[in-house]
C-alpha cells in the first residue's frame, strides 16, 4: 500500500465521491478513480460499494479508512510540531469554537493576536457542536462545557454569567419591568428548540412562572449575535451571554438580579499539542483578554 494511493483513498472516503475527492486533490476524476482500482487490485479486496448516488465504504473499506484517518491525523500533529521552530511560534493553528463566542467575541480579537505572532495563521471553525480534537478536525478547542473526552488537556478559562436587556426605545415604550413576573407583558427573544452547546438557553422564558409553563416568545433565533442585533432594534427582551453585551454597550440591562444558567468555558486540546508554541501563546492570549472582561 503506497501513501499516493492511500491519501486518494482516504480523500475519497471522505468526499464520498471520486469527483469531489479529485477537486480536494487536484486531480481528475479518472485519475483519482485509477488510483483506487489500483489500490484494490493490490489488497485483492473491494473496498467501496459504487451506486447512483455515490460511494459507500465496504466493511474492509472502513476498516482501513479508520487506520488510515488515524495515521493521517498522528501525521498531521507531527508536522505541526516540526513545523514550528525553537524559538517561536509559528504555522497554521486550526481553533474550533461556538458560532456565537467565535463571531461576537473572538473574531474581532485575532487582528492582535496576529500582529503579536505574525508566523501564526488561524484557521477558525465556528460549529456549535464538538469538532474531534483527537481526529484532528482542529487543533484547540474553546467549549461551553468540560471536556468529555478524557485524553484532551484542559484548562478552565472562564464562567459565562447571563445578562437580561432591551434597548433604550424598546424600554421608553414598554417601560421596565421590575420582577421576573412583569416579563409576562413584554416580548421575548429567545432561542427557540434548537440545540445549542448550552443547556436551559431558554432560561427567560421560565423565568418568575411555575415549572412547565413557559412564555412564548415574539422571536426565535438561533444565534447569540442575532438575538443581540434584534434587541438592539427594539424588538424586545433578550438574555445575552457577558461577552455578547460587551460588543453591545449601547443595550440596557435590566432584572440584573436574575440569575441565568451557569456556563463554564474551557480550553481543549490533545496531549500531543502539550509542547506547542502556537498552543501556548494562543491559550496566554485569551486568559489575557479574558481577564480584561472581569
Amino acid at each position: 500500500m503506497d501513501w499516493d494511493k492511500l491519501r486518494v483513498f482516504h480523500a475519497v472516503a471522505e468526499a464520498g465521491s471520486f469527483t469531489h475527492a479529485g477537486d480536494t486533490l487536484n486531480l481528475s476524476q479518472s485519475a483519482v478513480s485509477r488510483q483506487i482500482s489500483a489500490l484494490e487490485e493490490a489488497l485483492q479486496v473491494p473496498l467501496f460499494h459504487r451506486h447512483a448516488r455515490g460511494l459507500i465504504l465496504t466493511e474492509q473499506g472502513e476498516a482501513l479508512n479508520r487506520t488510515v484517518r488515524e495515521v493521517f491525523a498522528k501525521l498531521a500533529v507531527t508536522e505541526a510540531l516540526l513545523t514550528e521552530s525553537k524559538e517561536k511560534p509559528a504555522g497554521r493553528l486550526k481553533v474550533t469554537t461556538t458560532v456565537g463566542f467565535g463571531a461576537s467575541w473572538l473574531a474581532p480579537r485575532l487582528q492582535d493576536f496576529l500582529e503579536m505572532y505574525p508566523d501564526v495563521s488561524i484557521s477558525l471553525l465556528l460549529d456549535d457542536s464538538d469538532l474531534d480534537l483527537a481526529m484532528r478536525e482542529a487543533d484547540v478547542a474553546i467549549r461551553m462545557h468540560p471536556p468529555k473526552q478524557p485524553d484532551l488537556v484542559q484548562r478552565h478559562l472562564m464562567n459565562i454569567e447571563w445578562q437580561v436587556c432591551a434597548s433604550p426605545d424598546y424600554l421608553k415604550k414598554h417601560g421596565v419591568p421590575q420582577r421576573p413576573e412583569d416579563l409576562d407583558a413584554h416580548k421575548l427573544i429567545l432561542f427557540g428548540d434548537y440545540h445549542p452547546p448550552v443547556s436551559d438557553v431558554n432560561w427567560l422564558a421560565e423565568a418568575g412562572r411555575r415549572p412547565g409553563n413557559p412564555r412564548r416568545a415574539l422571536l426565535e433565533v438561533n444565534s447569540t449575535q442575532a438575538v443581540m442585533l434584534a434587541v438592539r432594534s427594539g424588538l424586545g427582551i433578550g438574555a445575552l451571554p457577558d461577552f455578547g453585551m460587551a460588543e453591545a454597550p449601547d443595550l440596557v440591562r435590566i432584572l440584573p438580579d436574575l440569575k441565568g444558567p451557569k456556563v463554564e468555558v474551557y480550553f481543549v486540546y490533545p496531549e500531543e499539542l502539550r509542547n506547542s508554541k502556537r498552543v501556548a501563546v494562543f491559550r496566554d492570549f485569551l486568559l489575557a483578554r479574558l481577564a480584561e472582561m472581569h
